[in-house]
């Protein structure tokens, strides 16, 4: 049996994902079992201290048995990078919704939006994080053909403890997995939206040339979160890379 677990963004509930893999498993093989997993410290899960990058992912990990498909949105999608790099012999393949190598723009990467990571953001989220949190849900979904019932999904669900938020973004400030993402050799799908405002399209076509084994789809008129704009076709794509 192997484990498709998937793993959600900054802010954002693991419930998220729960009319996509409604849509999913239509038609997936028996031997897929489905697991939308909780990152540390949301819905009351405990918030270790340490690196991400080793301590998040190897507690995610932790919860899961055989080979697994990973499945990443955002935060996610960058969690399920290093969690390739770091057990690539449990790992079978990735799917990225909205991925980036790096969240910060540098002088050698202007593929980012520097706000998310900036001072003015996290002062905002800290005198408050409802108003922002709301402000930013918006923003990333901003041209998206569907972004008024996207936006309207979103807000339904849980909202993130505040220290949850904090080391969320302390690790997106410090993470940049640019040098590294050539020796991920897991077959990894790309989908990204062609309007996605937090994640430049250049991101993914970065990705798309460096990794040694993916294959990218843009969806048009799509912002950050294909999977809930475009649920049936990313279902199908989706499908149709497990079944290559």
């Amino acid at each position: 049996m192997t484990t498709l677990a998937f793993w959600h963004g900054w802010g954002i509930s693991p419930d998220v994902f729960t009319p996509f893999i409604t849509e999913l498993k239509k038609d997936v093989p028996d031997n897929i079992h489905f697991k939308a997993m909780t990152l540390p410290g949301y819905d009351g899960m405990p918030l270790p201290s340490g690196n991400p990058c080793e301590i998040w992912v190897d507690a995610m990990m932790k919860n899961i048995t055989g080979p697994v498909i990973l499945c990443g949105w955002s935060m996610g999608a960058i969690l399920a990078m290093s969690a390739a790099l770091r057990y690539p012999d449990r790992i079978d393949r990735l799917i990225l919704f909205g991925a980036t190598p790096c969240f910060v723009e540098k002088p050698d990467w202007k593929n980012a939006v520097s706000f998310l990571t900036g001072h003015q953001f996290r002062t905002d989220v800290e005198n408050d994080m409802h108003r922002t949190l709301r402000h930013f849900v918006s923003l990333f979904n901003h041209q998206d053909k569907n972004a008024r019932n996207i936006v309207r999904q979103l807000l339904a669900l849980p909202v993130s403890p505040l220290p949850v938020l904090e080391a969320g973004l302390d690790y997106l400030a410090g993470m940049d997995l640019r040098s590294q993402v050539a020796d991920i050799h897991q077959k990894t799908l790309l989908i990204h939206g062609a309007f996605d405002p937090l994640m430049p399209v250049e991101a993914a076509r970065w990705l798309a040339r460096t990794l040694p084994d993916a294959t990218l789809h843009i969806l048009p008129d799509v912002a950050h979160a294909p999977f809930l704009s475009q649920p049936v076709q990313c279902a199908t794509l989706v499908k149709e890379f497990l079944n290559q």
